[in-house]
């Protein structure tokens, strides 16, 4: 018989997830010429690219193009798009077995953690990741709504998407107006009276997750002043002996660019950007309509863990933030899939080397892997996802040398096809995708802007003529 992923017998690989790491798994899997594959790429809505399209903030269009290796990743022509079509829910897991020799789940982490304090799901107090899909003009949040009639918000956190929503909130209408964000959030965001943003980190200046890039910005908004406490940003002995002992140089950077906040003289730009350290918030507090007016926040010194890191300790000292917004930026999760193993803790698929499944308990389950968030959990930056995928394609392709692949009914591109528009009718070619990147483009030029996002599914088919 002819060997799998010869030119006669192509090895037939689906792809969950069009985000990063679903089209790095496909950019290593093309890249081996002795193979002949053929991907199809399953994504449950009608665009790709996933948080790069909804996760990267607006005023950051040069990260979005990345996307032109995405499309240059899918023009091969053994690709296959298959935009909006769920798995689990259109198409099942068993439905795919039968058509393809390996399945690589690259679904992210879809949700947030929690703080796990009282008053968290107080009105007013929204995970940060909600509020960053709602901007970026996702069909599943674009009907929230957050008070933006308030003159304070506090962000708990201190990664990079935390201060994205920072900088979205202290931009100028003028700054914003030039970005693709979402329609209605321009509207919104432009009739904000958010005066004052505060971001809160548990932890000290030499520990904070933001990059040097991110929070330099933060110091150049046109609207908004940053301010930083150089009391707050004075290491104590624990940060002191790690800074000293590091080779990273862009720690070094880092505090200097915090020390250099922190002589700033006041300004009087409209709003004002508060970033604080050592502080972590122990109860949320609303008034009698149910809505969160402050916080309660508890000083915070760091200790030495048995790892060698330092961790956060509360002390005795207390106090009070009012504020009317909040948003907790605290880490992603990934969320379990139908006949997968699941890790509740890590909040991951269970995998060895984007194997499915443990290699010490039951053993990993043929033809299934993973890649992305959803394999190592939510680290790292664009880039990351691609050796991670990398790791992942080279444990299918062992596999593959090994026999040890699924054996589909039907391998071919046709059934698979066929098998879509069964559960699916309105399913949505990578043609049918350029075709409203274009659209989008187009709305855009007429008002000086990127593009103008389509932010309902059935906005997009109609503009399709699949409605």
């Amino acid at each position: 018989m002819t060997s799998v992923a010869s030119a006669s017998r192509p090895l037939r690989v689906a792809i969950i997830g069009s985000g990063p790491a679903g089209f790095y798994v496909a950019e290593h899997l093309f890249r081996r010429k002795e193979l002949t594959v053929q991907i199809d790429m399953f994504e449950r809505l009608p665009t790709p690219y996933g948080l790069v399209r909804f996760g990267v903030a607006p005023d950051h269009q040069k990260i979005k193009n990345v996307t032109r290796v995405f499309d240059r990743i899918a023009s091969n022509s053994n690709f296959s798009f298959f935009g909006n079509v769920d798995v689990g829910v259109h198409v099942s897991l068993d439905d795919l077995r039968r058509h393809y020799h390996q399945i690589c789940f690259a679904t992210g982490a879809q949700t947030d953690r929690r703080m796990g304090i009282p008053g968290e799901d107080l009105n007013g107090s929204h995970p940060a990741t909600e509020f960053v899909a709602w901007f970026n003009g996702h069909p599943d949040f674009r009907n929230h709504e957050f008070d933006l009639s308030v003159e304070r918000a506090a962000i708990v956190g201190v990664g990079n998407v935390a201060v994205d929503v920072a900088r979205i909130l202290c931009r100028t209408p003028d700054e914003l107006a030039k970005t693709d964000i979402a329609p209605y959030a321009l509207e919104c965001l432009g009739e904000s009276r958010v005066k004052e943003v505060y971001l809160l980190g548990r932890r000290g200046p030499a520990q904070a997750a933001f990059t040097n890039p991110e929070v330099k910005e933060l110091g150049e908004m046109a609207g908004a002043a940053i301010h930083v406490s150089d009391e707050e940003i004075k290491l104590d002995s624990l940060s002191k002996a790690v800074v000293e002992k590091s080779t990273d140089k862009a720690l070094g950077k880092k505090l200097k660019i915090l020390e250099e906040f922190s002589r700033r003289p006041d300004s009087r730009k409209a709003r004002r950007l508060f970033l604080r350290f050592l502080i972590s918030p122990v109860e949320l507090r609303g008034n009698g309509a149910g809505k969160v007016t402050s916080m309660r926040l508890v000083k915070n010194r760091l200790s030495l863990a048995s790892n060698g890191s330092l961790r956060p300790e509360p002390t005795d000292e207390f106090e009070e933030l009012r504020a009317g917004l909040v948003f907790r930026s605290v880490g992603y999760r990934g969320m379990p899939i139908d006949g997968l193993p699941f890790d509740p803790n890590w909040a991951v698929i269970p995998n060895d080397k984007g194997r499915v499944g443990a290699a010490t308990k039951a053993g990993t389950v043929r033809g299934l892997y993973v890649s992305g968030w959803i394999k190592r959990g939510p680290t790292g930056v664009i880039g990351t996802n691609k050796p991670d995928a990398a790791e992942t394609v080279q444990s299918m392709i062992e596999d593959l040398a090994n026999d040890s692949v699924l054996k589909p009914e039907s391998p071919d591109t046709a059934a698979a096809e066929r098998l879509v528009t069964c559960g699916q009718p309105n399913w949505v070619s990578y043609s049918d995708w350029r075709r409203l990147d274009e659209k989008e483009t187009e709305r855009g030029k007429e008002l000086g802007r990127p593009r103008v996002k389509f932010t309902a599914v059935q906005e997009m088919l109609s503009a399709l003529g699949k409605d």
